[in-house]
């Protein structure tokens, strides 16, 4: 070493590195830190105290008040006793089907059809099925996609807690003295008429291309209604036995069973050319400036209210009982020449 100073050996140089070394990584502050301050890492990065922090509840979950159980018949089984979006219970809750007929919930899409546009259906869903109804009448069945995480979303968005399953679309035989009740919906073709059971069934041509619901039970006539309100449009007779019923593809369990409409029937009638119609075999005098016109008349059980081509209405008593029969007034027939008249002018 220059200038006289005492020469050290390699050892001990080698020493004074690795202390210095160890000083520096060790017990040296942060360079971001005031180097005249003597701060250590272990006095400025100190692990927080446990307990420090509270508790995070998810907002699915309710805190449970911790009461005393002293009667150990009170406590419940958690496994047993869920509620929904809870352990995947299942919901239920209703849509209406738009006009596509395709309804979208959580990823999942269900298809009912655009005939089915504007009814409510109700789903009934856990993790292992999805079941849709539509006036209680179970139509659908499906393997559910649905995690536990989608009932939470539902329940969040108005679903509520689900009972049992809706009961299987294949009832089989009904309750009403051991024949088969069944209903199946069917689209009415163009000619007004529908195929069922390998039978074609004529069924009205004023229903044609619209979707009616078929009520069907052992010896009883078919009950044509209307499926979202259930009143009874036509009645034919029932071509099916008991296993051709059964057989039937897409049958629902029967729902109550269809009715008239409570409304008066309104028909037409053509006024004769002496100024009477006829209704439900009652005759009506109208006079004969009426004579040739087409009017419409409503028929309560009291009453028959007819509607005159001026616009006034006149009501008359009901004095028969005879069912309605005819809906739609008779067209004029043009006078056909008699059979002795044609001939004779064919010889003539």
């Amino acid at each position: 070493m220059r200038g006289g100073a005492k020469r050290r050996s390699a050892g001990s140089c080698q020493a004074a590195v690795d202390a210095w070394v160890a000083h520096d990584n060790a017990e040296r502050p942060h360079q971001g830190l005031d180097r005249n301050v003597p701060v250590m890492p272990a006095d400025r990065f100190v692990p927080a105290a446990p307990g420090g922090l509270p508790l995070w509840v998810p907002p699915t979950l309710a805190p449970a008040l911790a009461d005393d159980v002293d009667d150990p018949e009170d406590v419940v089984d958690v496994s047993t006793d869920r509620g929904a979006g809870d352990g995947g219970g299942a919901v239920e809750f209703d849509r209406v089907v738009p006009a596509s007929g395709n309804l979208a919930i959580c990823g999942s899409q269900f298809w009912l059809g655009p005939q089915r546009a504007g009814q409510v259906v109700r789903f009934w869903v856990d993790c292992q099925w999805v079941h849709l109804s539509v006036s209680g009448q179970r139509v659908k069945s499906l393997r559910s996609r649905f995690t536990v995480a989608d009932l939470e979303l539902l329940v969040t968005r108005g679903a509520t807690p689900a009972g049992p399953a809706p009961i299987a679309s294949r009832g089989g035989p009904g309750a009403r003295a051991g024949r088969t009740v069944v209903e199946v919906e069917r689209t009415v073709a163009r000619n007004g008429t529908i195929a069922l059971g390998g039978h074609v069934v004529l069924v009205a041509d004023a229903l044609a291309g619209r979707r009616v619901g078929i009520y069907i039970e052992d010896g009883c006539p078919l009950l044509f209604f209307d499926p979202s309100t259930r009143e009874l449009l036509r009645s034919r007779p029932n071509p099916l036995g008991p296993v051709a019923t059964i057989r039937l593809q897409r049958t629902s369990p029967p729902g109550p069973s269809p009715r008239p409409s409570v409304e008066p029937i309104r028909v037409q009638r053509r006024v004769s050319a002496t100024g009477v119609i006829v209704v439900a075999g009652q005759k009506v005098l109208l006079g004969r400036s009426h004579a040739g016109a087409v009017v419409s008349v409503h028929v309560p059980e009291t009453t028959l209210a007819i509607e005159l081509p001026d616009g006034e209405t006149t009501v008359v008593p009901r004095t028969t009982t005879t069912p309605i029969r005819s809906i739609k007034g008779q067209r004029p027939r043009p006078a056909q020449p008699s059979v002795v008249v044609a001939q004779i002018s064919h010889t003539t």
